[in-house]
């Protein structure tokens, strides 16, 4: 971890609970192809967008999130992978900015950007090309939330995963694909979303932030093992537009 106690994500391979092998899987639906464009909108620092492109020759990439630093992060990515020609990754508002219809979008973990799952799918389906695919990643209720998980997820902001797969299916798409993040991938993304943040307070005891960095760790962890570690799930849709 830098020198920031906002750098909290260094840990992680993804900014969702996703593992390496689903990753792949994941790729291999979207059914790439050479001088195809996928545009990941609120791509974080990238490393979904990169494997994809970079297993296809003549794939063009474009990500955009809001995080600079997220941004700098993927770019040296892109760098140090030789992807400078194929890949471009923008700072601005996922729900502003503008490119061409894509053959693959990619939204993960981004539907608070648009204002829920539907309005998401609703943007997603008018920057795809018909026929076009999407990968969406979501959060839904696998069973009841308790009170904690109540605290930390606005009421309603969460279906079922067949209410996800409904909404989909009634906003211009058909599913080609569904998994579903297993208890492995969301405690590893968990668990390294704190321990990078410990690793900055073990570094930097007496910095004045440390106080209030420990807090946002206690609490998370708190909202996580109280909370919806036993009712949350995050939901991988392969999705094509009508």
């Amino acid at each position: 971890m830098g020198d920031s106690p906002l750098d909290g994500y260094s840990l992680l391979d993804f900014n969702a609970p996703l593992s390496d092998a689903r990753s792949y899987e994941l790729i291999g639906g979207l059914g790439v192809v050479t001088g195809a464009t996928v545009v990941d909108y609120g791509c974080g620092w990238a490393e979904l967008l990169l494997r994809a492109v970079g297993h296809v020759p003549g794939a063009r990439g474009l990500g955009v999130d809001s995080d600079a630093a997220a941004i700098a992060r993927g770019n040296a990515n892109v760098a140090a992978r030789g992807l400078r020609n194929r890949v471009e990754l923008s700072v601005a508002d996922v729900t502003t900015w503008e490119a061409e219809p894509a053959d693959v979008a990619v939204s993960i973990g981004a539907s608070h950007a648009w204002g829920g799952t539907a309005a998401t799918l609703a943007a997603m389906r008018a920057r795809l090309k018909p026929g076009g695919r999407l990968l969406l990643g979501d959060g839904f209720w696998e069973r009841e939330p308790n009170a904690r998980a109540a605290e930390v997820f606005a009421p309603g902001e969460l279906g079922t995963m067949s209410e996800l797969v409904d909404s989909a299916l009634a906003g211009g798409y058909r599913l080609l694909g569904l998994a579903a993040a297993g208890r492995d991938e969301w405690d590893s993304f968990e668990s390294r979303w704190c321990a990078a943040r410990e690793h900055w307070l073990l570094a930097n005891p007496d910095h004045p932030d440390a106080e209030r960095v420990r807090a946002v760790v206690d609490e998370h962890r708190d909202g996580w093992l109280k909370g919806y570690r036993d009712s949350l799930g995050f939901a991988y849709l392969t999705l094509v537009r009508r």
